[in-house]
């Protein structure tokens, strides 16, 4: 006998299934990702484009029959890349915020995580405003803790960067005190490289406001269809087990 969860799961494959059931035979989709923000999309020593979110947009096509390009996008470029039609859909953990949903359409939330500061192990655990004021704090231009910052700490010095990547190497040199950033991204990223040991997360993790409502996929505006596609194939994804087993390939702890 089915149990009951097992049957509602059942059901809501079979359902969601019918969304795609009228789609044309096999689209090409182009997605983007960021590139360089482990280890959600990097390149690997081999050279190969992946991550969580690289893995996440391969499933999504796979269920959605489609035929996908997945490409990296310095961010600060990210969007206006996706409105001039360079490519159609933002796999890249993106924050979803009210001035961003003027600009794209986002499918329903497919993750959620918070923004933590680091620095070096001995520094003060106080991070408030009036803590670091004169600080110098790197942050990556355009993302969602470059806005929360300019907002929230306008007495410390905000340093500008095109990658976290590149905001790392200049808190290993000392060329800044902080930085603010995804804390999955810092913790098992930044913070495992041996020239990393001497840094840590300090403060509290910070959620919601300007740092969003959560992670979701983008869209343009007028790509209906699309949406309610990808929003059915996320739905397949968390039913069948997909998501959860992505998930545990890069992470000991559930991201919803």
């Amino acid at each position: 006998m089915i149990n009951n969860r097992k049957f509602r799961t059942i059901l809501l494959c079979a359902a969601l299934s019918s969304v795609f059931a009228g789609a044309s035979q096999a689209k090409d989709l182009r997605i983007a990702t960021e590139g360089t923000y482990a280890p959600w999309s990097f390149v690997d020593a081999g050279g190969k484009l992946t991550g969580w979110d690289v893995d996440i947009a391969n499933a999504l096509c796979e269920v959605m029959k489609a035929k996908c390009t997945i490409m990296a996008q310095e961010w600060d470029g990210i969007i206006p890349g996706l409105n001039a039609r360079k490519y159609d859909l933002i796999v890249a953990s993106m924050g979803v915020t009210e001035k961003r949903k003027q600009q794209v359409a986002f499918t329903k939330k497919y993750k959620n995580t918070a923004s933590q500061f680091v620095a070096k192990k001995d520094a003060p655990a106080d991070t408030s405003p009036d803590a670091l004021k004169g600080k110098r704090i790197g942050v990556q231009r355009g993302s969602i803790q470059d806005a929360y910052l300019t907002a929230t700490y306008p007495k410390s010095e905000i340093v500008r960067y095109d990658k976290t990547t590149d905001v790392e190497l200049d808190l290993i040199a000392g060329r800044v005190d902080l930085l603010l950033a995804n804390k999955v991204t810092s913790m098992l990223g930044f913070l495992k490289r041996p020239e990393a040991s001497g840094f840590a997360l300090v403060g509290p993790e910070y959620t919601g406001g300007l740092l969003g409502e959560g992670n979701a996929i983008a869209l343009r505006k007028d790509d209906a269809k699309l949406l309610e596609e990808v929003n059915a194939a996320i739905d397949t994804l968390i039913a069948n087990g997909t998501y959860d087993s992505i998930t545990r390939k890069y992470f000991d702890f559930k991201l919803m």
